[in-house]
């Protein structure tokens, strides 16, 4: 689905916007991504630093005369709460992520020093990980259910559209981020936003990746890898480098909107 941004005037040009083109190709590139890749950490970095790339052209589009006249209409102010709200509620996301991944983390270096030094509390740390893990979990269905009811994909202001469409494609991101830090199912519910994407098949597949082999070999101690625990480090790392640099860019986007409106 091309992405165009015609607003509804004779004072503005029909035509495409070079910049909303580059907004398009991003998200093309994005669409693409999701449908051709299976969830894995380089997988999840890269779309997290395309969805980043994304926010970024968006920010630019904002800054349009053409776009801060759609925005300051009065029409329009339903439809720009509601890009504020999502970007809100995408800010959380990226909170709730740091913190999941940062708890972890932690206990990971502990057990790592533990591992390393061999001698300490093995069992507390390994228990303060699994806690950890059981509230990604917990999280994670928390959030499965708000972005269902976040994502009714109905954006009727042509001129706003494709605010939306990036909106929908960062709430599936990051229900596919849960999912692979939590090693649930990608499934059921996700096919909503999955839809928005124009996506022609939802894969329902379970998460074999960094998260999951620890999983299995902290249920016995004796088997826990220090390599392994070391790579889920690096890319838990990974993953908060990632999420850092998406909320810096989705508040430069959120701040430009709010700017426009104060104009």
């Amino acid at each position: 689905m091309a992405v165009s941004f015609h607003v509804r005037s004779n004072s503005y040009p029909s035509r495409l916007h070079p910049q909303a083109a580059h907004v398009d190709e991003k998200l093309a590139r994005l669409r693409s991504i999701e449908e051709a890749s299976t969830s894995t950490s380089s997988s999840i970095c890269q779309r997290l630093e395309n969805v980043q790339e994304l926010h970024e052209a968006l920010d630019k589009l904002i800054r349009l005369p053409v776009t801060q006249h759609a925005l300051a209409q009065e029409q329009n102010k339903k439809a720009v709460e509601k890009l504020l709200d999502g970007s809100l509620r995408i800010l959380e996301l990226c909170n709730t992520s740091k913190d999941a991944l940062s708890q972890m983390k932690e206990s990971l270096m502990e057990i790592q020093s533990i591992l390393r030094r061999k001698r300490g509390d093995l069992s507390g740390e390994v228990n303060k990980y699994l806690t950890s893990r059981k509230s990604l979990r917990k999280t994670f269905q928390k959030v499965q259910k708000s972005l269902n009811v976040a994502q009714t994909g109905d954006n009727s202001v042509e001129s706003l559209a494709v605010f939306g469409e990036a909106e929908a494609v960062t709430m599936t991101l990051f229900g596919s981020l849960f999912s692979y830090m939590s090693g649930s199912k990608t499934c059921g519910k996700w096919s909503v936003v999955s839809k928005l994407m124009n996506k022609k098949k939802v894969t329902c597949e379970a998460q074999a990746n960094e998260f999951t082999r620890v999983d299995s070999e902290i249920q016995s101690e004796k088997t826990l890898k220090m390599e392994d625990v070391q790579i889920l480090e690096s890319c838990i790392q990974d993953l908060e480098d990632g999420i850092e640099s998406l909320s810096k860019s989705l508040i430069k986007y959120r701040v430009s909107i709010l700017n426009t409106l104060g104009h």
